[in-house]
């Protein structure tokens, strides 16, 4: 067929978020951005109804064979689909399609109705050499839906949108059986007719799938109380070219290496994940959020840092340093109950009512013991209300002259002071060499007894290659990272950003042992190609 089969699912392909709901900058941000030498571009983005594919590339051979495999209605060569699967919401990506380019568009989109489908087709692509790309929610930021296509006859993308069912749900275990082409909201629907919640909600939430949490190892703004979504997966099937491997009998085992924690993290490249088996939770009947205010981020780490390791710990639990402090969270009409200087906190706590209010009590007399400021609850209902709309206002921003990116790794709490330093001075000093001073703002985004990770968000002005002007600056962030012994990435996963920095990080003998999975699970190597582990076709 030549047109969309299926609607792509209300996300613009170079917009994050609907089109139908477009971001507007807020005042604060449109000033900040002139003060960094922002100046609208002369031209606009093009309209994305007019940017063109290269020709399909798939033989007439393979499309007729996975016609039989999928239906007619299910093989989507049109140049709509193929566009709105090409990249993820990168700033790279984004910038490309924005500028016309859909160079990296798929030759095909296949829309499997169910796991003996996708093992159909990866049996019919390995056969032929096509490349396949695993697609779910499509919001990969460090090109993770960018695989390298060299010496394979085409690349078609797997959207698993008609796998996204909540197969069955055990309400005396506490657990329930998702297909991964859920979107996280419609997984939350499902879940609550049941009673209950996987309490994960990533930033990407309203775009991102269970199959996109499975695969990148993703974590919530939850996770001080629900866990990253890797801790809540007892069981997953996974399709490969080769069959299917089913895991997770039980709860826990000692009959050998925990197989699902290899398949968590794959990125698509091991195989495709049809379903999961998660911990689910009640509903919770009370949430709360507050913040406080803490002079310091040394302050307020020490703080966060006693909670993680001492307890209570709050459902949610972040801490903003000065600048992002005072860059988005000020005071416009009460929206954040005066915070202005300092470094804010935000917690949250949600359960039973009396659970809350006695974690909330314990925890709060933590932080007033550690020099906290309680705030009351608007600057946490304020950061809850805002919580999925900044990634929205980066649209706007390009629109504006401006580019704005995010970056996030983690470490041991000894070494937290030292990486925020270092990566701070490195991404300012890579974009001021090239002439666009940038705005730097970090805050702590998800705490452990051991440790905790960072999450950086970078806006300068735009220079006349953008992409280049990013790249440079995420390599010396990266450098920086892994100079001060960080891991490279938290929960946005290694894609193609980060492979080289990933394969320094765990050391040649631990790729080889990767790709050597990879070769029996994928022996033809046309599950992501290039993705996490470098090499293309074998």
């Amino acid at each position: 067929m030549t047109e969309t089969a299926l609607p792509v699912v209300g996300f613009h392909p170079y917009r994050w978020g609907d089109p139908d709901r477009p971001a507007a900058l807020p005042d604060a941000t449109r000033q900040a951005l002139a003060a960094l030498g922002a100046t609208p571009p002369a031209a606009g983005p093009a309209e994305i109804a007019d940017v063109r594919p290269a020709p399909s590339a798939l033989p007439d051979a393979v499309r007729a064979e996975l016609a039989a495999a999928l239906g007619p209605d299910h093989v989507d060569t049109g140049d709509a689909t193929r566009v709105a699967h090409t990249g993820g919401w990168s700033l790279a990506d984004v910038l490309r399609l924005r500028a016309g380019d859909a160079s990296a568009a798929p030759d095909a989109v296949l829309y499997p109705g169910g796991h003996d489908e996708v093992v159909a087709v990866l049996r019919i692509c390995s056969a032929h050499r096509v490349a396949v790309l695993p697609w779910a929610g499509g919001t990969s930021v460090v090109g993770g839906l960018a695989p390298d296509r060299t010496g394979f006859t085409a690349l078609v993308a797997l959207d698993l949108r008609r796998l996204d069912a909540l197969l069955r749900v055990d309400p005396v275990s506490r657990t329930a059986e998702l297909q991964t082409g859920l979107r996280g909201p419609r997984a939350e629907e499902l879940l609550r007719g049941h009673g209950f919640t996987l309490g994960h909600f990533p930033q990407s939430y309203e775009g991102a799938s269970i199959g996109g949490y499975a695969a990148a190892r993703s974590a919530g703004q939850s996770s001080a109380g629900y866990g990253r979504f890797d801790d809540m997966v007892v069981g997953l099937v996974l399709a490969t070219p080769r069959g299917t491997v089913r895991l997770g009998s039980a709860p826990k085992s000692a009959a050998g290496p925990d197989l699902r924690q290899l398949v968590l993290g794959s990125e698509g490249t091991l195989g495709v994940i049809t379903s999961v088996t998660v911990r689910v939770r009640p509903v919770p009947r009370e949430r709360v959020f507050e913040g406080w205010r803490f002079p310091s981020f040394e302050a307020g780490a020490d703080a966060l840092r006693a909670l993680a390791q001492d307890g209570p710990l709050p459902t949610v639990l972040r801490l903003s340093d000065e600048a992002e402090t005072a860059a988005n969270l000020p005071d416009p009409a009460g929206e954040t109950g005066g915070v202005a200087a300092g470094c804010l906190a935000v917690t949250g706590y949600e359960g039973e009512p009396a659970e809350v209010a006695a974690r909330r009590a314990a925890a709060s007399a933590v932080l007033r013991g550690h020099g906290g400021e309680p705030l009351g609850p608007e600057p946490g209902e304020a950061w809850r209300r805002g919580r999925f709309r900044g990634p929205y206002l980066r649209d706007p921003v390009l629109d504006g002259g401006g580019i704005a990116e995010t970056l996030e790794t983690v470490t041991f709490w000894s070494n937290l002071h030292r990486l925020r330093a270092d990566v701070t001075a490195a991404l300012t000093a890579a974009l001021t060499a090239q002439g666009t001073p940038p705005a730097v703002l970090c805050h702590v985004s998800h705490v452990y007894e051991t440790g905790a990770s960072l999450y950086f968000t970078v806006t300068c002005a735009a220079a006349d290659d953008p992409i280049a002007q990013w790249r440079a600056a995420k390599d010396a962030a990266g450098r920086a990272i892994r100079d001060a012994g960080a891991a490279i990435t938290h929960h946005h996963g290694v894609g193609t950003d980060h492979r080289e920095l990933y394969a320094e990080e765990v050391g040649p003998l631990a790729v080889e042992a990767l790709a050597a999975v990879k070769r029996v699970l994928d022996p033809e190597g046309v599950l992501n190609p290039g993705v996490l582990i470098a090499g293309g076709a074998p």
